[in-house]
């Protein structure tokens, strides 16, 4: 199991940043943890999240103790060109015996929004985990109402594998999920 843990670990390093077109991916870092609350307890952001509860230090480092440095998850931000981070993409929940993981993004910055950098962002990010995690399929749950995230998620190839009526209950009321998935073919 050791040596397991120590081979994916070993994937996951291998990079630390992922260059695009009009942005690049580096490794979060200690650093980031301020951006990370802020951006996490924006409305705009939390409100298309499952998890709406405020988002703490606390909270936080417990992600990057029990996840990132498990190696269960990594995690990038996604800076521009220009090095101004607007947001955050990851991996969660990586079962490298079913070749799996799920995936997740937030742009951060208000004026980043609509700018392309998401589909880019997971464009990059299905190509890490198919090249250099070596996954078969990522998948992502996303709020049925978050129309330009779905539409963000097919333009990066993912596909709607399941449409769940009533399936989480925020704000007072019941939300539809829909999961998508991208296999690696």
């Amino acid at each position: 199991m050791n040596e397991e843990k120590s081979e994916n670990e070993e994937k996951q390093i291998e990079i630390s940043i992922i260059e695009g077109q009009d942005i690049y991916l580096r490794l979060m870092d200690e650093k980031d943890t301020e951006d990370i609350i802020r951006w996490r307890n924006s409305e705009f952001v939390r409100r298309n999240f499952i998890y709406q509860k405020p988002f703490t230090k606390e909270g936080h480092e417990n992600w990057t103790k029990t996840m990132i440095d498990t190696g269960k998850a990594i995690q990038f931000i996604i800076c521009t060109k220009a090095g101004r981070p607007v947001g955050s993409v990851y991996l969660r929940d990586i079962d490298h015996a079913h070749h799996k993981a799920e995936y997740g993004i937030f742009i951060g910055e208000r004026d980043a929004l609509g700018c392309g950098y998401g589909t880019q962002a997971a464009k990059l990010m299905i190509s890490y985990a198919f090249t250099r995690l070596k996954l078969h399929k990522l998948m992502l749950r996303v709020l049925a109402e978050n129309k330009q995230a779905y539409r963000s998620y097919e333009k990066a190839g993912f596909v709607r594998e399941a449409y769940l009526r009533d399936e989480v209950f925020l704000e007072g009321k019941y939300k539809d999920v829909i999961y998508m998935a991208v296999i690696n073919q």
